[in-house]
């Protein structure tokens, strides 16, 4: 069986994917970046409790970088084999955290953009639903997509009444047929809108397990936080093939 050896940090040993999470009291369903389930592959949390949904999306706060570094580190540590987030604005520390550690950081599904941008026609673009448009500015989207190819046409979900009191007002209760239904709609009015769209990224952790209603409803690859995990965890943990010939 081989010889082990502890691990001075860990706690506990065998998780694949280490999960940063910023200090909210929204609820977690499956599918969601925050519940366990959603994983096929055991993973750690750990929570940053001067990072909130109010510094992070609507101040785009960034001197909380020190302790999302220590955090990461924490993660690290326990043995974790990539680190990401629960929010697409944590992109704010994607390089600090990623010069700060010795395996992968994907803190944001928004750095999915430009492989997407390379599997579409150059005529195609590609649309992006998020919590809160505004904040969403060329700045923070030029930290995951630098050298733009393929237009975005962005749609928030800041002004939905359900997702709205959910998780960005924090009224620790989801409806989530009611959110589900307002991120079907501006999905669906962006395709209209834009028929050239090619594919769809939902921004938010607590999109992804929206996305298969998405697709139904458009037509569209739906890419969100679970895609861009899924695929790390894949390259970090490859499997031997033998047989079958």
């Amino acid at each position: 069986m081989g010889i082990y050896r502890v691990r001075p940090d860990a706690q506990s040993y065998g998780h694949e994917i280490g999960i940063l999470l910023i200090a909210c009291s929204n609820p977690f369903p499956p599918g969601d970046v925050g519940n366990a389930w959603s994983y096929n592959y055991p993973v750690l949390y750990e929570t940053i409790y001067d990072v909130t949904i109010d510094s992070l999306i609507n101040e785009g706060d960034r001197s909380m970088a020190p302790s999302v570094v220590a955090a990461a580190k924490k993660l690290q540590g326990m043995g974790v084999k990539a680190i990401t987030s629960d929010c697409g604005y944590m992109l704010y520390f994607q390089e600090e955290v990623a010069a700060a550690l010795d395996i992968p950081v994907m803190l944001s599904s928004l750095l999915q953009l430009p492989f997407i941008a390379a599997t579409l026609a150059p005529s195609a673009s590609i649309g992006v639903i998020c919590a809160n448009k505004d904040r969403l500015t060329p700045e923070l989207l030029s930290y995951a997509y630098p050298h733009p190819t393929r237009t975005l046409h962005v749609a928030g979900l800041q002004d939905a009444p359900a997702f709205r009191y959910a998780i960005l007002d924090e009224k620790g209760e989801l409806d989530s047929d009611a959110v589900e239904k307002e991120v079907v709609e501006r999905a669906v009015k962006l395709v209209e809108e834009h028929p050239e769209i090619g594919a769809i990224l939902l921004e938010c952790s607590n999109l992804p397990l929206y996305a298969a209603a998405v697709q139904r409803a458009t037509g569209r690859h739906v890419f969100d936080f679970l895609t861009m995990i899924d695929f790390v965890q894949g390259a970090g943990r490859r499997r031997t093939y033998q047989g079958g010939y």
